[in-house]
């Protein structure tokens, strides 16, 4: 009993953990609330503080897609309770991003700046729009399942851990990521876009599109089913009819 409770808090600790640093990251993002943001006032020279950046994002990057892989679960379990591993990576990827926060280095310069108000007003309608597809997104399949608190809660009262069946609600039928699709609105539509936060997007962009391959072949070997589902859903791009070429795909549910 004392294992399953510690199991149960451990969980807790890192979905509440998750919430501060996603709630965080909008502030970060949108340059809105934070002490620090992506377009703080420069502090080093640009070569420093471009090497640093793109140090941070390739650190959050490897974390994020190997501890996803399930050779390395396979592995990991072997150390850790597997009622523990979700919130684990949950808690690894916190720490990656606060790292990210913490350390990230604003470089000044001006790509593009919109002075027109409604104009920056849609861009920031969009921006949040952004941020509400990545919770809706979560909600409609397993919120709680992928970020953890699922796995420790059943560990908890001593049931056995069934995955979460595959599905395409809402969203889903729309695009086959929309997680990814709410992540590219949020960092993509702004007034303002700077140095710093076009090299966040663009980087933050060619990870994902990396790490949708990735996913993706894992779960074609795990559940066949999403050839079906490839073939009817677009990857990222609404209404975009998916190739014959493309990869399967997946439901973020079952997703590492």
């Amino acid at each position: 009993m004392i294992k399953r409770s510690a199991i149960l808090l451990y969980g807790s600790v890192s979905y509440l953990m998750f919430l501060a640093t996603i709630l965080y990251a909008i502030g970060f993002v949108g340059n809105l609330w934070v002490p620090k943001s992506i377009d703080s006032a420069p502090q080093v020279g640009f070569g420093l503080a471009l090497l640093t950046n793109l140090s941070l994002l390739g650190l959050f990057a490897v974390q994020h897609s190997v501890m996803a892989r399930p050779a390395f679960k396979a592995w990991w379990t072997r150390l850790i309770p597997a009622a523990a591993e979700r919130s684990t990576y949950v808690l690894f990827s916190n720490l990656a991003l606060i790292t990210l926060f913490w350390f990230w280095q604003p470089m000044g310069g001006l790509i593009w700046h919109v002075e027109q108000p409604v104009l920056q007003w849609a861009l920031h309608a969009v921006f949040g729009m952004g941020w509400l597809i990545v919770f809706a997104s979560t909600f409609l399949i397993d919120h709680f399942d992928l970020f953890g608190l699922r796995q420790s809660w059943l560990a908890f009262r001593n049931r056995p851990y069934t995955p979460v069946r595959f599905k395409s609600p809402a969203l889903y039928r729309v695009v086959r990521h929309p997680l990814y699709f709410g992540f590219l609105l949020a960092f993509w539509f702004t007034p303002t876009m700077t140095v710093a936060h076009l090299c966040f997007a663009l980087l933050v962009t060619g990870y994902l599109l990396v790490g949708i391959q990735l996913e993706e072949r894992d779960l074609l070997r795990a559940l066949p089913d999403y050839a079906d589902y490839r073939r009817r859903v677009p990857m990222l791009i609404p209404g975009l009819k998916p190739g014959s070429r493309q990869a399967p795909t997946a439901n973020p549910a079952v997703q590492a």
